[in-house]
């Protein structure tokens, strides 16, 4: 009854912010503790120095993700790295109790999904897209389209109440092809705030200073200080604007601003959730006004 009563109280005071249009609720969704600061960070920051509410959801707690370290003490690692990270950011940061390689798309871990959507009043709600080489993040994918009409659906998760309007869900950039290539619906100039992402990203020390080096065979590289790691992130982590970005920012800055960005984060509207019109995009968006 308690948690019920909170989840009511959460819920109506998101609903008038977001009705007086002062606040817009953003859910970020990622398999693993470090997705959602890679995929949206940026973006997050901006919603976040503004006023807005975000929050990441990490479907798994990331205990398979090291080369030494496993199970429940790199869960606890993982964990505290993301309350870290969601400081950094400025976000609400949350770690879902699932073991990391063996996500599957269940009933019960869709529900809480849909709960937390729920509880958040999401005006936004972004995450992967089905197409990638890690079943975690395939999986997480699903998982977020199967909760994307049901979030309105009252006898769906009954305890906690349904959304009144479905939220935007958007997938993020990715570079797969098969069966189709990412398709840059909406571009985020992030390049004001590209280095308190690598810094917020650092907080994930044992993912990419220790586990995703060893991945990719350049563990021997990582800098010992932490300016030289943070600079070494920044390089790694600095992806060049595709032309199909580029034309996006064009699309929504113009093209005299768009020529002097740097960084972007890019994001597809995803059909099963609401599609909105490129007025209501610049409403949820309020960055393409500055």
């Amino acid at each position: 009854m308690k948690k019920l009563f909170i989840h009511i109280f959460l819920l109506c005071m998101f609903s008038f912010y977001s009705f007086s249009g002062e606040k817009v609720n953003v859910v970020v969704i990622g398999a693993h503790p470090d997705d959602c600061d890679i995929d949206a960070g940026g973006t997050a920051i901006k919603f976040a120095k503004a006023g807005h509410n975000v929050l990441f959801i990490s479907v798994t707690n990331g205990d398979a993700g090291h080369h030494e370290k496993g199970g429940g003490a790199l869960a606890k690692i993982r964990r505290a790295e993301a309350k870290e990270a969601g400081k950094r950011f400025g976000v609400e940061y949350i770690v879902l109790d699932n073991h990391d390689g063996e996500l599957m798309p269940t009933l019960p871990v869709r529900l809480n999904l849909i709960r937390l959507i729920r509880e958040w009043n999401a005006d936004v709600v972004i995450g992967p897209r089905p197409n990638d080489y890690h079943p975690d993040h395939r999986n997480t994918a699903i998982l977020i389209q199967d909760a994307a009409y049901m979030v309105i659906v009252p006898n769906v998760a009954p305890d906690t109440p349904p959304l009144k309007k479905n939220p935007v869900f958007l997938y993020t950039e990715d570079n797969f092809q098969k069966p189709y290539p990412f398709e840059p619906d909406i571009v985020i100039d992030i390049t004001e705030v590209f280095d308190q992402k690598i810094y917020a990203m650092s907080a994930h020390e044992s993912q990419f200073f220790e586990w995703l080096p060893w991945t990719n065979g350049t563990l021997e590289q990582v800098p010992e200080n932490k300016k030289d790691r943070l600079n070494w992130l920044a390089k790694w982590r600095n992806p060049h604007v595709k032309d199909n970005i580029r034309k996006g920012l064009v699309k929504w800055y113009g093209e005299d601003k768009s020529s002097s960005i740097k960084q972007a984060e890019a994001f597809e509207i995803c059909e099963y959730g609401r599609r909105p019109s490129d007025n209501e995009i610049r409403e949820l968006f309020p960055f393409f006004k500055d």
